[in-house]
Order: structure tokens, then C-alpha cells, then sequence
């Protein structure tokens, strides 16, 4: 039963997580401020934290700064702010998903899932990834859809390794352009829709509806590894 920190200051909303992540096999605990979730997480180190960024005594990316300089801990923010420039500056800080409320709870648990296999170590290397007939080599840099190779240009190449090595995770824009190009190009965007385009002729059965690279609007993307 995998412990989560929930830190909310909304008595309700912790109410409402506690029940439903306890029916799908979470162990819950609870925090309604900064200064007592950063004790929690000390002492329990969950193996999960929701996090809400209105709390009473300081914002929540100042708890996301302390959890990051502690460690890997899987994060997700929960918050009524849908800007898009704030959840990319939450994502590019470390958060690995942000949803926003109201929210489904059956989307929140998956979502859950996904960050926690994406820290569950795992031969990546060495192994192929598959989704459906898609199969990616990464000690060989290989890519094959159907069983016939499809050939990446060393750019194509670099862009879908970080998004295999972070597979089910929001990869924002920012990060790929960033990684693949240097803090130069960190706003051509139009210059890394091409590449994206081009990936998705090679990787998806359907390009025009994309079912493995995913398109998280205003955000960035996220690789799926279940279809």
C-alpha cells in the first residue's frame, strides 16, 4: 500500500482524497500547511505527494523547491490554477503531473499510476519498449512499427528518447527544446511541432490522431505506454 501525503488546506478535499485513495489500496496522510507537510514528508517519506499551491503560509512551489532538493519523490500538483504558464513553470521545477480542480477522482488515481511506475526502476535499456506494434530499441536506437524499421533523424531520435525515458510523464516544451537544442531555442515552438509531426508519420498507426505521443495543450507532451 503505497503511503501518499496529501497537503490541502481544504479539510474537504482531504476528506474526499482520503476516501477514495483508501478504496484504491492508498495508505493516506494528511497536511494543511507548508511547514507541517515538509515534517510529514520528512518523517514518513511518502511514496507520493499531492500538493495544492494556496497554503496558508506560503505558496506550494516553495514546498515542490523542498521536496526536489530532498530527493525524487513523485508530485503531483493539485490546484485550481489552469494558466497555462503556471503549470508550465510547476512542471519545468519538478512536478510530475499537475491537474487541475475539480477533478475526477478516477483520473487523479491514474494519473497517480502513471507518476509511480515512471519512478519504479525499470531496464529500459537492453529491452525493447512496446505499445501495440510499436517496438523502440533504445541501446540500438531502433524503431519499429509492424516489424518494419522506421528510420529517426538524429533530432527525431534525441526528442523521443526523453520522452521514452520519462514515459507517462508531461514533458513540457520548454524541457525537450531545452535538452535536445540548448536554453537558445528554449521558445521555438513552431520548430519543435515540426519534429513532433514528423515523429508521429514514424511512430503512430494514425498520425492525424496520435494515441501514443500525446499533445498536452499549452503544456507539451506525454508519452503513453498503454494503448
Amino acid at each position: 500500500m503505497t503511503p501518499v501525503l496529501v497537503i490541502d488546506d481544504d479539510l474537504q478535499i482531504r476528506k474526499l482524497l482520503r476516501l477514495y485513495l483508501e478504496k484504491n489500496g492508498f495508505t493516506v496522510f494528511e497536511a494543511d500547511s507548508c511547514a507541517e507537510g515538509l515534517r510529514q514528508f520528512t518523517g514518513l517519506k511518502p511514496g507520493l505527494v499531492l500538493l495544492d499551491l494556496g497554503l496558508p503560509d506560503g505558496d506550494g512551489r516553495e514546498m515542490l523547491k523542498a521536496i526536489r532538493d530532498r530527493g525524487d519523490t513523485p508530485v503531483i500538483v493539485v490546484s485550481v490554477r489552469d494558466a497555462e504558464a503556471d503549470i508550465m513553470d510547476l512542471l519545468d521545477a519538478g512536478a510530475d503531473d499537475y491537474i487541475i480542480k475539480p477533478f475526477g477522482v478516477g483520473e487523479l488515481v491514474s494519473r497517480m499510476n502513471v507518476a509511480l511506475r515512471h519512478h519504479t526502476p525499470k531496464a529500459v535499456w537492453g529491452h525493447p519498449v512496446q505499445v501495440g506494434m510499436l517496438e523502440i530499441h533504445m541501446d540500438s536506437r531502433e524503431v519499429f512499427r509492424a516489424g518494419i524499421e522506421e528510420r529517426l533523424t538524429p533530432t527525431e531520435w534525441s526528442i523521443l528518447e526523453i520522452l521514452v525515458r520519462n514515459a507517462g510523464k508531461i514533458i513540457t516544451r520548454n524541457q525537450i527544446l531545452r535538452e535536445v537544442w540548448g536554453p537558445s531555442m528554449a521558445q521555438e515552438y513552431n520548430n519543435l511541432r515540426v519534429y513532433i509531426n514528423q515523429i508521429r508519420k514514424k511512430i503512430e498507426e494514425e498520425p492525424s490522431v496520435p494515441k501514443v505521443l500525446i499533445t498536452e495543450p499549452g503544456v507539451g507532451y506525454r508519452l503513453k505506454l498503454e494503448l
